[in-house]
């Protein structure tokens, strides 16, 4: 992930400006740290801290069409841009960055242009010969972006928080799928697929289908020039991640430069479920096994700086975020530049274990739109933020826009969690992945419980966080709660914990309204926690709370019904086991 910063329409073009916006530039150099560019014209100022993936040696920004009347920085990974610069034939390309096509693109197509993007992106694109700009955020917002305006009338562009929010009046997260025009003067959305308006749809299921979708997705997100390895927490998800990455890694042009034995990460308190789930798979598909061990003492030493960089206060998001931040800077270390993860599953899916409540098809399927629309604030900040403050880019082939649109055509009442029938949480996924003759996991990986991230790095870890926020937030700070925090109020001693550490680095009242609020167990929506009357008494984000599911929805026999009983015979009673997937 690279940083960038971008100042539009200000009233200030002194050299004081130039060297303020150089500043708060430097704010987002962990994004970029292998170069810094700044392009000044007229009133308007582009800045980029790179983060070098693709063309390390001349892919450097700013970018320019050919006589430089458009300029572009740009954060982001554009993966069909081999096929688009061929649509591109009177284009001369000054470099061979996969963003490079997007100023020659707005040439040819006018605004128009960002759907023809098959990737994800955050960029801002200066038109010199009207000195107008556009500014887009990929489909689902899996990098992270923000918009503010200045006393002046200026436009403020940057990939995070602390780029603009001391010298903006008011800012706010950029809405991912979304791009924000001056010659408008405002948002219009560019994104526009079946799913979104939550029409229930009813396309049969077929495994086959799924899984050729998803392959392609891991496979177009190989595209690198440097290290890359997966993360692996042995969950369902970044087990499937894992396991196409190895089946393919051979026949790319990575493979050719780095070897194609794949390296896998994963992290987890000592005895953690992720620690021992993730070896066996990193054995099964024989990566090489990189395994990270953390205390929960040095997760809460940490959790001052994780709050800087992750920019919120949402307990789930902040409960999660730390070890991943931690594991970051170890993979870092080694000299690793890119990762590929599994963030989105669940929300495609259903996966988390509260949709065992769902009431119809129709409620799950809404729930999903609800949870894939919401996942910038969440999931896609996480993996974006956490891994970035140590130079590192994630990518998520789960939400590849084309993967998404075949995922959520699929029929709902297929992905409905049917015990009676075996069907558990993601079956559709796990079918379509259920290969006899050539599997991709072992059988009782492919279907094994979902648990949250948070919760299977150890279940010490959210233990120790409660208890270490108990010892910092009294019981009188507590009562009076509301008139501290009257916004988005924080209704334990962890989110109030939270909450000070995050106002004590971003103060402004728009920055506490970038982070959402509401109800919620076990991850859900405010709406899906109507699907139990016994959640309203307990509100927690743990995949825990979904009492009467965890762990004990299923035994071993329903849960792995359709496979066969010489099989299940065979295995070792390890459902018990709690384990996680990123």
């Amino acid at each position: 992930m690279c940083g960038i910063l971008a100042v539009l329409g200000c009233s200030d073009e002194s050299q004081a400006k130039r060297v303020r916006v150089l500043e708060l530039s430097r704010r987002l150099k962990h994004r970029g740290p292998d170069w810094s560019g700044l392009h000044h014209h007229g009133d308007c100022y582009l800045a980029h801290q790179r983060l070098a993936i693709v063309d390390p040696a001349s892919g450097d920004q700013p970018l320019f069409n050919e006589d430089k009347s458009v300029v572009v920085t740009v954060n982001g990974e554009i993966y069909n841009h081999e096929e688009l610069r061929k649509k591109l034939v009177n284009h001369k390309f000054r470099t061979g960055s996969d963003c490079d096509v997007i100023a020659h693109l707005y040439e040819e197509y006018g605004e128009d242009f960002v759907d023809m993007l098959d990737g994800i992106f955050s960029f801002v694109l200066l038109d010199t010969r009207d000195n107008s700009f556009i500014v887009a955020r990929d489909a689902i917002g899996v990098t992270s972006l923000y918009i503010g305006w200045g006393l002046d009338g200026s436009v403020w562009i940057s990939s995070e928080l602390k780029g603009l929010n001391d010298d903006c009046e008011h800012f706010e997260s950029f809405p991912p799928g979304h791009l924000y025009s001056s010659k408008s003067g405002g948002f219009r959305r560019w994104y526009n697929p079946p799913w979104f308006s939550e029409a229930i749809p009813s396309v049969p299921y077929d495994p086959l289908v799924l899984r050729r979708a998803f392959e392609n997705a891991v496979i177009k997100r190989l595209m690198t020039d440097v290290p890359f390895g997966v993360l692996l927490s042995g969950g369902l998800d970044s087990s499937l991640v894992a396991s196409i990455t190895a089946r393919y890694l051979a026949g790319t042009k990575a493979a050719k430069q780095w070897g194609s034995q794949l390296h896998s990460f994963c992290v987890g308190l000592e005895g953690s479920p992720d620690l021992k789930a993730a070896r066996e798979v990193a054995d099964y598909l024989g990566t090489v096994h990189h395994e990270f061990h953390f205390t929960v003492q040095d997760g809460i030493d940490a959790i001052e700086e994780v709050i800087y960089h992750i920019e919120t206060y949402d307990v789930t998001t902040i409960r999660a975020s730390t070890p991943m931040f931690l594991m970051s800077r170890k993979i870092k270390s080694l000299g690793v530049k890119m990762v590929i993860s599994g963030e989105g599953s669940d929300e495609i899916f259903g996966g988390y274990l509260y949709f065992h409540k769902a009431p119809n098809k129709e409620e799950f399927h809404r729930e999903t739109c609800r949870k894939i629309k919401a996942l910038h604030q969440y999931d896609c900040l996480r993996a974006n933020k956490a891994t970035s403050a140590w130079g590192l880019e994630a990518r998520v082939p789960f939400l590849d826009k084309e993967f998404i649109n075949v995922a959520t055509a699929i029929d709902p009442e297929s992905k409905m969690i049917q015990k009676d029938q075996g069907r558990i949480e993601k079956w559709v996924l796990r079918r379509a992945f259920d290969d006899e003759e050539r599997p991709y996991l072992p059988k009782h990986i492919l279907y094994r419980q979902k648990e949250q991230f948070s919760d299977g790095v150890g279940y010490s870890w959210i233990d120790g966080l409660k208890a270490h926020a108990a010892q910092h937030v009294t019981d009188k700070m507590m009562l009076n709660a509301s008139y501290i925090f009257p916004h988005n109020t924080p209704t334990t001693k962890e989110a109030y914990y939270y909450r000070m550490i995050f106002e004590r680095f971003f103060p402004q009242n728009s920055a506490r309204l970038t982070v959402p609020g509401g109800a919620s167990v076990a991850c859900s929506t405010a709406k899906a926690v109507e699907w139990d009357a016994a959640w309203k008494n307990n509100l927690d984000p743990s995949g825990r709370a979904a009492l009467g599911v965890h762990l004990s929805a299923y035994d071993a026999e329903t849960r792995l019904s359709n496979v066969s009983s010489k099989v299940i015979d065979s295995m070792p009673r390890i459902m018990e086991v709690p384990g996680v997937a990123i």
